[in-house]
């Protein structure tokens, strides 16, 4: 009896080991492997992830003129203030604000007063004062007369006729005449008033030729050259065309600005000073894209450009410099002359990456 027991005993245990090894022996590597379902892998042992959809659009670059565009506004060439050259009483304006002069056209007339007198008593010295240099010079030559009494003579003859010529001078300026064509603009002097040398009679302005004017930055002022053609758009909807006649050699100090000048011509005399105006001033010629806007993008750095797929699917990154904004889209300078810019889902890819190009219309799905 004691013998079965001991017998039974071994069995249990026996057993108890062979459901203990079954269990566990597989994971100690022990136990022979199941047969399971196999899935094919690359080369590399990691499955392939789906490659992302792309949409491009084949561009080719054609030449475009680049511009610096700038607003601004017209400007007379000229505005003057006329001043009195002398002291005198306002007697005679013959031109009314907004009138159009000539040159040498009477703007405003000064009373003469004792003027002519002064100029009477000028000449009869002068004739005094010929008189006895002929004197000196007959005496002169007689040996009456030293040579330093005859040039005393003379330089005293000399001063009577710059007296005279001086007083030619301030009665000619009695007379305010027009130093050029243009329009009075203001007339700040009435008839009666007294002014001083000095003072601002009128205000004339040259009407043309013209300028519209404009501030440009630092990196656009270099690509400008002095006599190169431009445009400008008023904003009446008026275009000029004229050339480039000054760039500032010193910044404004407020803005870093340098101002430019296009001069342009006004024979109808139809422009006015302050009108504002868009400049347009080609620069160079340069290969170019007309892109949308949604083409641009940024890389890793904040560069602002397009990404692009190489003839082998892979995604490049191209910097570009917008040249010029335009309704039908951005014109961009810096890409290859033929390229596959992606214009849909461009902002879910990387440089390097290769893609999937779709071609028609649809969703990238």
């Amino acid at each position: 009896m004691r013998r079965s027991y001991w017998t039974a005993l071994g069995i249990a245990l026996a057993a108890s080991a062979w459901v203990a090894y079954g269990e566990y022996g597989a994971r100690l590597g022990l136990a022979a492997p199941r047969k399971q379902a196999t899935v094919a892998l690359p080369a590399h042992g990691k499955p392939e992830a789906p490659l992302q959809a792309v949409r491009t659009l084949s561009s080719e670059a054609s030449s475009h003129m680049r511009e610096v565009v700038a607003r601004g506004r017209t400007e007379a060439k000229r505005k003057v203030e006329i001043k009195s050259e002398i002291v005198g009483r306002v007697v005679e304006l013959p031109v009314a604000k907004g009138q159009r002069v000539k040159r040498g056209e009477l703007l405003a007339r000064l009373a003469i007063d004792d003027r002519q007198a002064w100029m009477a008593e000028a000449k009869a010295q002068v004739r005094q004062r010929q008189l006895e240099y002929d004197a000196a010079v007959e005496l002169n030559r007689k040996g009456f007369r030293s040579d330093t009494n005859l040039a005393a003579a003379g330089a005293a003859l000399d001063a009577a006729r710059a007296r005279v010529a001086r007083m030619e001078v301030e009665i000619d300026r009695t007379a305010i005449r027009a130093p050029f064509d243009g329009v009075v603009e203001t007339r700040a002097a009435e008839i009666g008033a007294f002014v001083k040398d000095g003072t601002a009679v009128a205000t004339l302005v040259d009407e043309n030729p013209y300028l519209v004017v404009a501030n440009v930055t630092e990196q656009e002022i270099a690509r400008l050259t002095l006599g190169a053609p431009g445009r400008a758009q008023l904003v009446t909807g008026e275009t000029l065309e004229g050339r480039i006649g000054y760039l500032a050699s010193t910044a404004e100090p407020a803005t870093r600005t340098f101002r430019v000048e296009l001069e342009v011509a006004n024979p109808g005399l139809t422009l006015r000073d302050g009108v504002t105006a868009e400049l347009r001033l080609p620069t160079e010629t340069l290969p170019a894209h007309l892109l949308p806007p949604s083409t641009l993008t940024l890389d890793d750095k904040g560069v602002v450009g397009v990404r692009c797929v190489t003839a082998e699917n892979t995604v490049v990154f191209h910097p570009v410099q917008i040249v010029k904004e335009t309704p039908n889209g951005l014109w961009l300078a810096g890409l290859p002359a033929r390229v596959q810019v992606i214009v849909v889902g461009q902002d879910f890819v990387r440089e390097g990456e290769r893609v999937r190009v779709l071609t028609g219309k649809g969703s990238l799905s």
